[in-house]
């Protein structure tokens, strides 16, 4: 009979992890510190409102290259390997760059922007100029997402950290100089703190990665590299799965807008969505350190499903803490600036989410067991499963049910993610 290996401690998993936490923790300053130093420009309201379409279509350019993380975590295993996926990674973020192109050119911009979305004239004007600044922001975030990768695979997880950090403080010092000169609009002003802030760290993360590079470039991997044919059927799937993600989102604007306090739902799901966030990026972030310790042949699964569980259940009692106490109320009202009216309102809708971090942390959990099997194309399935629900539920009650639509939305997300959860299950249980 053979021993069981021996299993990492859990120490040295929540050393290895920590570095990545505070990664997603830092990157997620990041919008409230834009939003707020651009409403201290001229015509804020237009600005405000440019920024956030300019970034919105940003997201969608750069959704194919948001998994080259995981892909570079996952694949990257010597000299071939990682010449093969860096080609890859120049290609695709290269292509993200010219998608970003051919939507600001005006004749694209008006038939999206104007004619579909129905853009004001003034917010359209300013979102298309503030596109031409967003422009290297997708192909850095490809680079950077690559490298990073590189990193998690040799174990240099603070390093990451350290490009974020860049990251974060080149964002602070470029758009507190641009609002504090006010010589551009402020939509203008916070695509270009954030393309510097992108272009910094994806150049500080090739620099830290360096080492690891070199210890890469040593190994001969010739024989076991997958080629670009195999890179594309296993990335396929994982590109896929933050675009059908990205499309649930204007599916639930839409229907609460059409929902029992349409106003009211709208105006507290930042505030609802900012402090779930919080938790839920603590699992976002184990997914890579998932993938990097299991093993490659899942030789570590009982000690990284059994930190997994430890952190679900921490980051669903923290929030839970919060949800049902007065640090509810400190927070909407105190941290959120919600009037105490919307803070009320909030509470229900609050309590409801109190399973999303803990679920998030469970569906990561399973991505990370797959995409170390490189069985990819369940997770997109998982995505559309959660945003076909979404779409169905939301459908089925905002008409019928005499419930504020935030409420809706709340029980919807976790009953949907519930369902992803389920549908990737089997494929978890075959994963030897």
């Amino acid at each position: 009979m053979s021993e069981r290996p021996a299993q990492l401690s859990q120490r040295k998993i929540f050393l290895f992890w920590l570095p990545l936490a505070l990664t997603w923790l830092m990157m997620s300053v990041e919008g409230p510190l834009l939003a707020a130093l651009i409403a201290r420009l001229p015509n804020e309201v237009v600005n405000l409102a440019a920024y956030g379409v300019a970034y919105a279509f940003a997201l969608v350019a750069e959704a194919p290259v948001i998994m080259l993380l995981s892909a570079s975590t996952s694949l990257c295993r010597g000299a071939e390997s990682y010449r093969r996926l860096r080609l890859f990674t120049f290609v695709l973020s290269f292509g993200v760059i010219l998608l970003l192109v051919l939507l600001a050119l005006e004749p694209v911009f008006e038939l999206v922007g104007v004619r579909l979305l129905g853009l004001h004239p003034e917010v359209a004007a300013e979102t298309r100029m503030a596109l031409w600044f967003l422009l290297p922001w997708p192909g850095a975030i490809g680079l950077r997402r690559f490298y990073q990768g590189v990193l998690i695979a040799d174990g240099r997880t603070r390093r990451v950290t350290l490009g974020t950090l860049m990251r974060v403080t080149v964002i602070a010092l470029v758009g507190v100089m641009l609002t504090f000169s006010g010589l551009i609009p402020g939509a203008v002003a916070g695509a270009t703190a954030l393309s510097c802030g992108v272009t910094a760290e994806a150049l500080a993360t090739r620099f830290l990665a360096r080492p690891s590079i070199a210890t890469m470039l040593k190994r001969d991997d010739a024989d076991s590299a997958p080629g670009l044919g195999e890179i594309w059927n296993f990335y396929l799937p994982l590109a896929l799965t933050p675009f059908i993600g990205l499309a649930a989102q204007p599916l639930i604007v839409f229907f609460l807008g059409n929902a029992v306090a349409s106003l009211e739902s709208l105006a507290v799901l930042p505030v609802l969505y900012g402090l779930t966030f919080v938790f839920r990026a603590l699992g976002l972030s184990y997914q890579e350190a998932a993938i990097a310790l299991i093993g490659d042949k899942l030789e570590q699964r009982p000690a990284i499903g059994c930190f997994a569980r430890r952190l679900a259940v921490t980051v669903g009692i923290v929030l839970g803490l919060i949800a049902l106490t007065p640090l509810a109320e400190l927070w909407l009202e105190g941290v959120s600036g919600l009037s105490p009216q919307l803070a009320q309102f909030s509470r229900l809708p609050l309590i409801l989410m109190i399973p999303m971090p803990l679920l998030t942390v469970w569906i990561t959990w399973q991505r990370a067991l797959l995409v170390k099997v490189r069985v990819t194309r369940p997770i997109s399935i998982a995505t559309a499963v959660e945003a076909v629900a979404i779409f169905l539920l939301l459908a089925a009650t905002v008409t019928t049910l005499e419930l504020p639509g935030i409420t809706l939305v709340a029980a919807t997300l976790v009953l949907s993610r519930l369902l992803a959860i389920l549908y990737l299950a089997p494929y978890c249980r075959r994963v030897a």
